[in-house]
């Protein structure tokens, strides 16, 4: 079973959205398994949620988490998405996918759509690619 994880700083946008999004168009059935989580966790972005629910994606349940909070051992991908940050690196199995998205932090709702935007271009390539 194929687990992803999406790492940022604040857990708060890009890695949710890239959570939500995968989920939404992971094949049904595929056994994946989808995780985001941030180095220094925030509060989930409400354009993250309104971005999302424009193309009926719902995470609005979803919450900052940190590093701690999600499975890092069984991860087969880290997909990490800072762009102007420093991302926060995880040492894992010599296994580990290791993929980077510099994708801008969005601070309005055009930002926001186009982050979404280019992780929905973005993610089936991933998918795909997985065993």
């Amino acid at each position: 079973m194929p687990t992803i994880l999406f790492l940022c700083v604040a857990n708060a946008a890009r890695s949710q959205m890239a959570e939500g999004l995968a989920r939404a168009l992971a094949p049904a059935g595929s056994g994946y398994r989808f995780f985001s989580a941030g180095s220094q966790p925030g509060t989930l972005h409400p354009l993250a949620v309104r971005a999302l629910a424009e193309q009926d994606i719902d995470i609005a349940h979803h919450r900052s988490k940190g590093l701690d909070d999600v499975p890092l051992t069984e991860a087969d991908v880290i997909v990490t998405l800072c762009a102007e940050e420093v991302c926060p690196f995880v040492p894992g199995r010599g296994t580990v996918r290791r993929i980077h998205w510099p994708l801008p932090d969005p601070t309005d709702l055009a930002g926001f759509r186009a982050v979404r935007d280019e992780l929905r271009r973005l993610l089936p390539e991933l998918l795909v690619d997985q065993p």
